[in-house]
């Protein structure tokens, strides 16, 4: 037998479409060539591959040697295909039984030695490989199993359905097809995700900040953005991060999406299953770096923080052009990455909350610290960030300097779980009224759900009218009044409730 063919899976974005990989060896000089649109990873899987076959002591084919990776004009990258590869190569050149390869998909980079090196986006793989199955499934068609590195199997197993088998070199690969025994085969790998719950830092080590403690509660339990803004010290970053804490657990669904991405970037441990990503890039980070990009599109921190939280502190020393790119994804919950030869798209339902300070010292409104600021300094540094991305962020919180006598007693606040049940109440209200949380309501469902009472509506019209709202302001309030009805188990959105939205609303520049 002079060829081989054998299945594995490309990357492109979240999806991973089938590649063929064909080996071909014929009579002439030795050469090997590896065509369909390889990139330099994957050219050098050449050297990699023949290092790994030499030193497994197995013999590399002198012959004129073709690896197509089929379709051609799919880019290929990483070196994924190694595994593949070389087994195709031993299967062409009679060193290995081909009889059962096409009941596999294979991927796997190989080390000089022939032991398997873990590889990016297993998950996203395997997700494609039992979809496919269950399009194509015909009265006799076995579903294919998964042959990846051990590394790889606990991420690639969450797949429900899903016939993973893990393996740790190249010998142990070939011992599975070569062998009659079955203690030499490979066996099928059950994921086992951790059952304790997630550890998150706790609200019970914030010192006082009640009302910035209660807006948090509310942003969520509606799923909304927020922007909290104070001086410095204050603990506008010391209560983002507790943020994760309360947020409603992961679903099963929510946490296979969330770990989907991360396994992108080699980023997925068991660990964190069902652990909200948190995200808190620095403000130097780039357009690209926030939203994904690159040659070969790579998911950014906004789609790293998929179902989870996005943290930006100190949001005006952000590069306004960066901040811009938010606008979309904060409606859309996805970022579409397009490029000449190929387009990417990323899921990007993350919950933004953002920390700034009121002006360039940062002490306005303090209390013992004066501010020095001119008007026309305190203007220009708060129009660093736009009206339109300002309107997108459903919340504005102030966040004071605490008086010094309340800084020298012990931390005594509500502790997370205690907010967090509250939270998931409310949550849980919203699922079963509308199937979804408050953040995403659309138009119609707004008016169906969120409409007020007269003296809430009284309210709203005499905000739009002094505060200059737009339509999706007075959108983004109603959304949050429905939230605050929520925590108060309340099913009429009442005046007090939309009088809280309102100050929660209230923007920068109207101050």
């Amino acid at each position: 037998m002079t060829l081989a063919v054998l299945k594995s899976r490309a990357l492109a974005g979240m999806q991973a479409p089938e590649v063929t990989v064909e080996v071909h060896l014929a009579n002439g000089l030795p050469s090997f060539t590896i065509v369909g649109l390889p990139e330099t990873e994957v050219k050098e899987s050449k050297d990699r591959v023949r290092a790994a076959l030499q030193n497994a002591c197995f013999e590399f084919p002198s012959r004129r040697i073709t690896v197509n990776l089929a379709p051609a004009d799919l880019p290929k990258e990483s070196g994924r295909f190694d595994l593949p590869i070389a087994l195709g190569i031993l299967a062409a050149s009679g060193q290995m039984p081909a009889a059962e390869l096409d009941q596999y998909e294979f991927a796997g980079e190989l080390s000089l030695s022939g032991e398997l090196r873990p590889i990016r986006g297993a998950l996203a793989m395997t997700f494609a490989m039992t979809s496919a199955d269950r399009r194509d499934a015909a009265p006799n068609r076995r579903q294919r199993a998964f042959i990846l590195p051990r590394a790889n199997a606990d991420e690639a197993a969450l797949v429900a359905d899903a016939s993973i088998f893990p393996a740790d070199s190249l010998l142990h690969v070939c011992a599975h097809f070569s062998s009659k025994q079955t203690e030499a085969r490979l066996t099928r790998h059950v994921a086992r995700p951790q059952a304790r719950a997630p550890r998150y830092l706790d609200f019970s080590d914030v010192k006082g900040q009640l009302q910035a403690k209660r807006a948090l509660e509310v942003a969520a339990a509606g799923g909304h953005s927020a922007l909290l803004v104070g001086p410095p010290g204050t603990g506008k970053s010391m209560l983002a991060a507790r943020f994760p804490g309360i947020l409603p657990p992961m679903t099963d669904q929510e946490a296979l999406e969330s770990a989907a991405v991360q396994s992108l970037t080699s980023g997925f441990s068991s660990n964190n299953w069902k652990v909200r990503p948190y995200r808190s890039p620095h403000h130097t980070a780039s357009g690209v770096a926030l939203v994904g990009g690159g040659g070969t599109p790579r998911p950014g921190e906004i789609s790293l923080a998929h179902r989870g939280v996005l943290f930006l502190d100190e949001l005006p020393e952000f590069d306004r052009r960066v901040l811009e790119v938010l606008r979309e994804p904060l409606e859309s919950g996805r970022i579409t990455i397009s490029r000449a030869a190929r387009q990417a798209d990323f899921p990007a339902q993350f919950q933004l909350i953002a920390a700034m300070n009121p002006c360039p010292c940062g002490y306005l409104g303090h209390a013992a610290n004066q501010c020095r600021c001119t008007p026309d300094n305190i203007a220009r540094y708060q129009n660093k960030i736009s009206g339109p991305l300002l309107d997108r962020i459903d919340m504005q919180i102030q966040v004071g300097a605490l008086p010094h006598e309340q800084l020298l007693q012990q931390a005594d606040g509500e502790p997370s779980a205690a907010i967090a049940a509250r939270v998931e109440r409310a949550h849980a209200a919203q699922l079963t009224r509308q199937g979804k949380g408050n953040y995403g309501l659309s138009t119609t469902e707004i008016d169906n759900y969120c409409q007020p009472d007269s003296a809430g509506e009284q309210l709203l019209r005499s905000a739009m009218t002094h505060l200059n709202w737009s339509a999706r302001g007075y959108h983004r309030a109603l959304k949050v009044a429905r939230t605050i009805a929520d925590l108060a188990g309340a099913a009429t959105i009442a005046g007090p409730h939309v009088a809280e939205a309102i100050q929660y609303r209230r923007a920068l520049r109207d101050r």
